[in-house]
């Protein structure tokens, strides 16, 4: 397995180990508890101007017209009326995804919502 690249000038650093067990010395007098370093560490991060990556936001897929008029031709020629009727209440009752992903079909009780799925 490779070591990730190290970034420059990191071959002079503190072992990240040694680095905190010296921060303990300077901190177990004042028994810090998480929420206090977690603070401690953001102002730290501010003071040597270190940010934090963060992953680009994605916006979602947008369907074209054409993929749209394929999908509502399939729903609306369903030969199952009862997955035709399913699907147009879901569409039309405005349920978001999580919600349909939590549909559960249960006998006779017929459909139930059991929740979100992750």
């Amino acid at each position: 397995m490779s070591e990730p690249s190290e970034a420059p000038g990191a071959s002079d650093r503190t072992p990240p180990k040694q680095k905190a067990r010296e921060l303990a010395r300077h901190l177990r007098g004042e028994r810090p508890d998480y929420a206090y370093l977690k603070q401690v560490f953001r102002h730290l991060r501010d003071e040597l101007e270190v940010e934090i990556p963060r992953a680009p936001k994605r916006l979602p897929h947008v369907p074209s017209e054409e993929e749209l008029r394929r999908y509502y031709q399939v729903v609306w020629q369903a030969r199952n009326f009862g997955d035709m009727a399913l699907i147009k209440t879901l569409l039309y009752t405005g349920v978001r995804v999580c919600g349909c992903a939590g549909v559960r079909v249960c006998g006779c009780a017929g459909v139930r919502v059991c929740g979100c799925v992750s």
